[in-house]
């Protein structure tokens, strides 16, 4: 097959792939998701707009929001042998992001959500009409539940991006590798 019918085919098959995943959305629940965090996530988030990939790349390319990834981070564990170097994995994300992990999940320890409010509203200088851009993965409740708890902390420009970094890599966009915020007590 030449590379302009292999173009066309694909494209065919994205078409496809599209009404698929559209059928696969989950229902909006009435409150946060509490487990099961990678599943089909809801087409839609009240009161909040949901980007594309091409929606979110124009607000980074304008620089007309602050983006928050929310992916969770893995814990040091604890039964490491003492002398064992620990190396946290490397995040990338969508490049000028801010990462606030572990502040997607369903509930949040009281620290965990002075972490996220604290975080948003340095990402935001206090002003709660400032566009926040909320992402994770594909089909990740995380960025779901921190962009529905954004809202009730009274943010009202709020955007849902749900395609996440894969979605943002898979259209060739720009990655980099990314250090979370530190929390009360840690040095950046």
């Amino acid at each position: 097959m030449n590379p302009a019918g292999a173009g066309f085919a694909l494209l065919a098959l994205l078409r496809l792939a599209v009404p698929a995943f559209a059928q696969d959305a989950a229902a909006e629940p009435d409150d946060y998701r509490m487990e099961n965090y990678r599943a089909p996530v809801p087409a839609t988030l009240a009161g909040a707009r949901v980007l594309t990939t091409a929606e979110a790349e124009a607000i980074w390319r304008a620089r007309q929001g602050v983006f928050i990834d929310v992916l969770p981070r893995a814990p040091k564990p604890k039964e490491l042998p003492p002398g064992t170097v620990w190396r946290d994995k490397p995040r990338h994300n969508i490049p000028g992001s801010i990462w606030l992990p572990d502040t997607g999940y369903g509930k949040l320890a009281a620290a965990t959500e002075d972490y996220l409010r604290q975080g948003l509203d340095r990402a935001t200088g206090g002003n709660k009409q400032v566009l926040l851009v909320i992402y994770c993965l594909t089909d990740c409740w995380m960025s779901w539940n921190a962009a529905k708890r954004a809202l009730s902390y009274g943010y009202t420009n709020v955007a849902w991006y749900p395609e996440g970094t894969e979605g943002w890599e898979f259209a060739d966009l720009p990655l980099a590798e990314s250090q979370p915020e530190p929390r009360a007590g840690e040095e950046k």
